[in-house]
């Protein structure tokens, strides 16, 4: 689609205004979205309930890899309404074991616990590093330990949070889960003294996404493979947001060469049509379970699969990683240039950059406004950085037009 042909006015229409208002009055305010009220999208591009078009530069924070109502994947969700979108895991469905066992195969693993949601995921993640720990460790009972990183952003329910060091995350939701070690992100050494005899897991972000797209130090994730694999503790690599192409590879981890004990995957996996969420592992540690111990609704129910299957699908062309590891060499050498001046860092890989702001320029969130108004969509996070992961459908084009964009935005500022 054309870049010339995207308006974004700065005045709030009437029909935006009602329903931003609607939304206020009846909603509980667990977001502080940007004012504009989306009615459809296609590919890179969303349009308000006014008509105009804003360039998405966020992808619902890589929920949306493959772009808006992407056609294989939209053809895939019809042709599977048609015939049985639940069933249960009370029963079998025709689509359970292909999604399973394609899955594992693109992950290099052997066994897919499927649920819902990244949080549902990570959950599943605990649980099965707890079990694992004491089913074949041999850990004491109520004894197992997993290390995690500061900065982390695992989800929000109460175990998640429990372990998050960010206070508008873990503030007022207490008592808290214990069982868990904080130590630096990045810092090897401090990992490595964190572990214990009752460790049964570490579990990381490859990059943290939340805590503004923080790369590790090179080395790093080769560090946690070798501690791991010497202290017989499981490597779980949260993947939700950096994995299933976003960074130029399937997953972030390939970057170091590392295969972790488990994935947890979400997001992208459900190609913006319906949440789907999955723990990948080997039958050693997912063979853990029996029946009645662990399960969902609707996890891995016939609709989830069908897409999951489409999305493995397009991945293993490489098509897509491809273009996430092209664009995004492209992406941050364009604002490299920024830095020094209305930028004071740029940090990423692939299609996914966290831009810290000077503050002469303003917050994030005053940013991600002024970037909306020009008809680009962000989001802000930790003041001042915004976060920069469009879809990977992105054309050439519409990613420099979004970049003149924001050079606009500091040049005004």
């Amino acid at each position: 689609m054309s870049t010339t042909s995207s308006p974004a006015g700065q005045v709030t229409g009437q029909g935006t205004a009602q329903a931003i208002a609607s939304a206020e009055a009846h909603s509980a305010h667990n977001y502080h979205p940007l004012p504009v009220v989306v009615s459809s999208a296609d590919g890179a591009w969303m349009t308000d309930v006014e008509g105009r078009r804003y360039l998405d530069m966020l992808a619902g924070y890589s929920a949306l890899n493959f772009g808006h109502r992407n056609q294989r994947l939209i053809d895939a969700a019809k042709a599977q309404l048609e015939r049985v979108t639940l069933t249960s895991r009370a029963f079998h469905h025709d689509r359970f074991a292909q999604f399973c066992a394609q899955l594992a195969e693109l992950c290099g693993m052997e066994m897919v616990l499927p649920m819902n949601t990244g949080a549902e995921a990570v959950e599943t993640a605990v649980k099965t590093a707890r079990k694992w720990g004491y089913e074949v460790k041999g850990v004491p009972d109520g004894e197992a330990r997993i290390v995690v990183a500061s900065g982390n952003f695992h989800g929000r329910t109460t175990t998640v949070v429990s372990f998050s060091t960010d206070p508008e995350a873990r503030a007022g939701f207490g008592p808290y889960t214990p069982g868990f070690d904080v130590v630096p992100y990045g810092d090897a050494a401090a990992l490595e003294a964190a572990v214990t005899d009752r460790t049964v897991a570490v579990l990381l972000e490859p990059i943290q996404g939340e805590a503004g797209v923080l790369v590790p130090p090179p080395g790093y994730l080769a560090a946690v493979r070798e501690l791991t694999r010497a202290r017989n503790v499981l490597f779980v690599a949260d993947e939700i947001q950096s994995g299933l192409g976003r960074t130029g590879r399937t997953f972030a981890c390939e970057h170091e060469g590392v295969v972790p004990d488990m994935y947890v995957l979400g997001k992208a996996l459900g190609g913006g049509v319906v949440p789907v969420s999955a723990v990948v592992s080997s039958a050693e540690v997912l063979g853990v379970y029996r029946p009645g111990e662990h399960g969902s609704t609707f996890g891995g129910n016939p609709l989830a699969c069908a897409v999951g299957l489409e999305v493995i699908a397009m991945l293993r062309t490489g098509e897509y990683q491809e273009r996430a590891a092209c664009l995004g060499d492209h992406l941050h050498e364009q604002l490299g240039l920024l830095v020094g001046g209305g930028v004071t860092q740029v940090r990423g890989r692939g299609l996914w950059a966290g831009v810290d702001i000077a503050p002469r320029h303003g917050t994030g969130r005053q940013v991600s406004e002024r970037l909306m108004d020009r008809g680009v969509l962000v989001k802000d996070t930790h003041g001042s950085t915004i976060r920069l992961a469009p879809p990977l459908v992105i054309s050439r084009e519409d990613l420099d037009w979004g970049l003149a964009q924001l050079r606009g935005v500091l040049a005004e500022s």
